[in-house]
C-alpha cells in the first residue's frame, strides 16, 4: 500500500507548478539574451571604441615596450600615441581625400552625367523596363552627389569615436605593465601565466596579419592606380587612395573598392564596355593579391583565412554586379 501511495500520480496543482517552473526556466535564458543584446545596442557608442582600442593596443604595445628600454615610460607612451594617431590620420585622410575628389568631379560634371542618365533611362524604357519615380530619385545624379557628400560628412564626423579610442588606448598602454605584474603574481597562478601566453600569441598573430595587410593595401593601391590610369578612368589617384584605405576592411572594403569605380566608369563614358573592363580588372587585382600575395607573405598559418576571405569577396562582388 505504501508503494502504491508513493507511485500515485501527481495532482493537477502539482502538475501546474511543475509546468510553471519549466516555463520559467525556458523563458529566463531568452529574456537574458534579449537584455544582453539591448545593452550591447545601447552601449555600442562605448563598446565599439573599446573593442577597437584593444586591437590598437595589441599592435602598439611592443613599440612602447621597446621604447621604454631606451627612454622614460611617459616619453615612450607619448611617442607611441603619436605614432598611432599618425597612422590613423594617414589611412583616414586617404579615403576622405579620395571621396572628396570624387564629389568634386560629380559636381563639376553634373550636366554631362544628367545627359548620360537620361539616355540610359530612355534606352531602358524603350526596351520595356520602366524606371519608377522612387528609383529615379534614388539613382539620379543629384542623389549620387548627395550620397557622396553624406559619406564625406560621416567620415569627417567620427571625432567622438576617435577621441574615445585615443583615451582607451592611452589608459590601456598605461596599465599594461601593471596588468602583467598582477598576472605574474603567485596569487594569479596558474591562470595568470596562461592568460599572458594566450595574449602574447594572439597579439603576435594580429601584428603579423596587419603587417601583411598593410603591404597588400599599398600594393593594391599602386596596382589600382596603374590599371585605372591605363584604362582611361579619371581620378586614378583618388581610386588608388580609396582602394588602399578600404582594403583594410575585410570583405566589405574590397567590394566597395570594386563597385564604386565600376559605377564611375558608367558615369564617365556612358558605355558598358569600359565598366566591364574596370569591373573585371579590379576583381582580378583583388583576387590575385588576396589569393596569392597575402598567403605568400603570411605563410601557412593564415593562408587559408586570406584565401577564404578573398574568395568570398569576389563571389559577393559578382553577385552584387548581377
Amino acid at each position: 500500500m505504501s508503494e502504491q501511495r508513493l507511485r500515485r500520480p501527481r495532482s493537477i496543482k502539482d502538475k501546474a507548478n511543475v509546468a510553471e517552473a519549466s516555463n520559467r526556466r525556458a523563458v529566463n535564458p531568452v529574456a537574458t539574451g534579449i537584455l544582453i543584446l539591448a545593452a550591447l545596442y545601447f552601449a555600442r557608442s562605448i563598446l565599439m571604441p573599446l573593442a577597437f582600442s584593444l586591437f590598437v593596443i595589441a599592435l602598439a604595445w611592443p613599440i612602447q615596450a621597446a621604447l621604454q628600454r631606451r627612454i622614460s615610460r611617459l616619453a615612450a607612451l607619448l611617442a607611441t600615441l603619436l605614432l598611432v594617431v599618425l597612422v590613423i590620420v594617414v589611412v583616414g585622410s586617404a579615403i576622405v581625400w579620395g571621396l572628396g575628389e570624387l564629389s568634386q568631379w560629380l559636381f563639376y560634371n553634373a550636366s554631362r552625367l544628367q545627359a548620360i542618365y537620361a539616355r540610359w533611362v530612355d534606352w531602358l524604357e524603350g526596351h520595356g523596363i520602366a524606371i519608377v519615380s522612387p528609383l529615379r530619385e534614388l539613382f539620379s545624379v543629384s542623389g549620387l552627389i548627395g550620397l557622396t557628400r553624406s559619406l564625406v560628412t560621416r567620415l569627417n564626423g567620427v571625432a567622438g569615436f576617435t577621441v574615445l579610442t585615443f583615451i582607451f588606448v592611452m589608459l590601456g598602454l598605461l596599465e599594461a605593465d601593471g596588468l602583467q605584474r598582477r598576472l605574474h603574481s603567485s596569487a594569479a597562478q596558474p591562470q595568470g601565466d596562461l592568460l599572458l601566453n594566450v595574449g602574447r600569441e594572439i597579439g603576435a598573430k594580429v601584428r603579423r596579419f596587419m603587417v601583411v595587410r598593410s603591404i597588400a593595401c599599398v600594393v593594391t593601391g599602386l596596382v589600382v592606380w596603374a590599371f585605372t590610369f591605363a584604362a582611361g578612368l579619371e581620378l586614378a589617384s583618388a581610386w588608388a587612395a580609396i582602394a588602399f584605405a578600404l582594403n583594410y576592411i575585410p570583405f566589405v572594403g574590397p567590394l566597395l573598392a570594386t563597385i564604386f569605380p565600376t559605377l564611375f566608369a558608367i558615369a564617365q563614358s556612358g558605355s558598358w564596355q569600359l565598366a566591364l573592363i574596370v569591373f573585371v580588372g579590379l576583381n582580378a587585382i583583388q583576387f590575385a593579391i588576396g589569393s596569392y600575395l597575402e598567403p605568400f607573405l603570411t605563410g601557412a598559418s593564415l593562408a587559408s583565412i586570406a584565401r577564404h576571405s578573398n574568395s568570398l569577396t569576389t563571389c559577393t562582388s559578382c553577385w552584387g554586379r548581377h
